[in-house]
């Protein structure tokens, strides 16, 4: 048999190009294969420029749809959005176990439910607004994009540790009002929310009640820059997907915070008020899974006392604790920052869906 085939089927000329590199369907082509028998690439195409799925209703991170569509077949990536989200729903699902997919949908269901009933009170939240959201100077460190313009308006007292001011004191208190209002619904309609972990039996997932595009974008084109530079080891420049949430302490609320690590790359940690006393951070340094519980160098030791719209940034690895709040009422945002990207070795990499390995195998692989 000839290899070029039967003279009816050869095709004169190049085949027509897209900038991504994609070849676009021709009609004088055979049809493309059906995408149930697609296979991702071993390695991902570095030189696409993937989709934004942030407007769209998805069982997963928007972030991970944008990381995993690199690795598509080459005749899929010039597809419509739902065509590709259809195809890398079904790779997810096919690795997740059974009952945690059911922990997922419910988890949808249980977000959808509270956006369809619950009246956002400050609206201009829900979008990111640079220049009512943060302090100018912490606007021109971001915009110059240097170590430099980062350090003139940073501290690191301890090592690892970066203090500095970062929110308008105006957003502050919309955020709180946002918050107060939300609790307010939530005790009106007798709702049980999911608290934002283990650890804290007050505050509540911002993610939940609609605010995830903006904190992706608050990571994204903010905390992204900053952690590209000062955490590139622990994937800094990666980060593509976050936890957002508020914590309460004081009188009626959690007290302190014991001595943990985050479940994060990067944190996170803006003081939005209000009146109190107490609560300092404390830190003990970065130890592995194997040390973390090991003593702590003097170097390593230091106490950070909060500061209404100052941030603190950090690896989520550094160990840390919050001491009682004596009194008052204290409420911070915390955005655990995390990197879900796919490593080039497509086979080995891993994606974590709270703290859950789902592991792609090279059957998957294209």
């Amino acid at each position: 048999m000839s290899l070029d085939g039967r003279p009816g089927d050869r095709l004169e000329g190049p085949l027509p190009v897209t900038g991504n590199g994609v070849v676009l369907e021709d009609s004088n082509r055979p049809a493309l294969a059906p995408m149930s028998s697609q296979r991702l690439r071993l390695i991902p195409n570095k030189d696409h420029n993937p989709d934004n799925y942030d407007d769209m209703e998805l069982d997963f991170s928007p972030s991970i749809f944008t990381s995993l569509e690199r690795f598509l077949p080459p005749s899929m990536l010039g597809m419509p959005r739902h065509d590709k989200v259809k195809f890398m729903t079904e790779i997810l699902l096919k690795y997740l176990p059974h009952g945690e997919r059911n922990r997922v949908q419910k988890h949808r269901d249980y977000r959808q439910k509270i956006i369809s009933n619950y009246q956002p009170l400050h609206r201009e939240l829900y979008s990111m607004h640079p220049a009512t959201t943060f302090v100018a100077p912490f606007l021109k460190a971001v915009s110059d994009n240097t170590e430099e313009s980062f350090r003139r308006i940073m501290s690191e007292p301890s090592p690892g540790v970066f203090t500095f001011e970062m929110f308008q004191p105006q957003f502050c208190e919309l955020l709180l009002s946002e918050v107060e209002n939300f609790e307010k619904w939530v005790n009106e309609a007798k709702f049980r929310i999911m608290r934002p972990n283990t650890m804290n039996k007050y505050g509540a997932v911002l993610d939940d009640f609609g605010l995830e595009t903006m904190l992706d974008k608050l990571m994204e084109n903010f905390i992204r820059p900053i952690s590209k530079v000062f955490f590139a080891e622990v994937g800094g420049s990666t980060l593509d997907s976050h936890h957002g949430f508020v914590v309460e302490y004081g009188e009626d609320r959690d007290a302190d915070l014991g001595f943990h690590v985050d479940d994060s790359e990067v944190t996170l940690n803006v003081c939005l008020g209000k009146q109190f006393s107490g609560g300092e951070l404390f830190f003990r340094g970065t130890r592995c899974d194997k040390h973390v519980n090991s003593g702590s160098h003097s170097e390593e030791i230091f106490d950070y006392s909060h500061v209404p719209g100052c941030a603190v940034l950090h690896r989520g690895r550094h160990r840390h604790g919050a001491r009682a709040t004596t009194s008052g009422h204290r409420i911070n945002l915390l955005l655990w920052c995390r990197r879900y990207s796919l490593d080039s070795n497509f086979s080995q990499s891993v994606i974590y869906f709270d703290k859950l390995p789902v592991s792609y195998f090279m059957e998957s692989v294209w």
